[in-house]
């Protein structure tokens, strides 16, 4: 029974990742969640179905919430090089477009191999912030979208260094200390950019 009550709520959840239309989903809490439903203790010994991860818990929730990051600053970044209207706006947006896609794709092979699943699109507090930018006008626009990254890339710090003393996972761990600093050039970058907007 329970093995079947596993299996049906590992399909719920895909079915849900894959409903992208569903204004309420947020698919970073369903990656989260099919995570947590293949983490070892979670899985009947006899359940041949469900492929485990191979990593604890938590160190499954940093991968999904990282990703979910990585995933929001590419967006965003794509974003201020159509709507910048300052150089260096329009500049950053292409570092970050550079930077965290090829962060995001060692992420996704590092996911692959420990059977991790991650958010198949932007979480929802990601995608309203990506609304509302979208939607500023061009004289708006540089300064929040600045503004949000230096904010934002201050709590991936935040982040990225908790998880450097947490995780358990070596690979991760290694990931994690590799990207720290491209993330403090970016808050550096972004501060400069920022003074250069008032």
């Amino acid at each position: 029974m329970k093995r079947i009550f596993l299996t049906l709520t590992i399909a719920f959840s895909i079915v849900a990742v894959q409903s992208c239309g569903n204004a309420n989903n947020d698919s970073k809490k369903t990656a989260d969640s099919i995570n947590e439903a293949k983490v070892p203790e979670n899985i009947d010994d006899n359940d041949m179905a469900t492929t485990p991860v191979a990593v604890n818990e938590d160190d499954a929730k940093f991968v999904t919430e990282a990703a979910n990051g990585g995933m929001a600053e590419v967006e965003l970044g794509k974003l201020a090089q159509q709507k910048g209207q300052h150089a260096d706006v329009k500049a950053f947006g292409e570092m970050m477009v550079k930077d965290h896609s090829a962060a995001n794709d060692e992420l996704a092979t590092l996911a692959k191999a420990k059977n991790i699943t991650l958010p198949a699109t932007l979480g929802t507090e990601e995608q309203k912030l990506r609304d509302e930018l979208s939607k500023k006008s061009p004289g708006d626009f540089d300064k929040s979208y600045i503004e949000d990254m230096v904010k934002d890339h201050e709590k991936d710090i935040k982040l990225f260094e908790d998880a450097s003393k947490n995780l358990k996972d070596a690979d991760l761990k290694a990931f994690v200390d590799k990207t720290l600093p491209t993330l403090r050039s970016h808050l550096e970058h972004a501060k400069s950019v920022k003074d250069k907007l008032k």
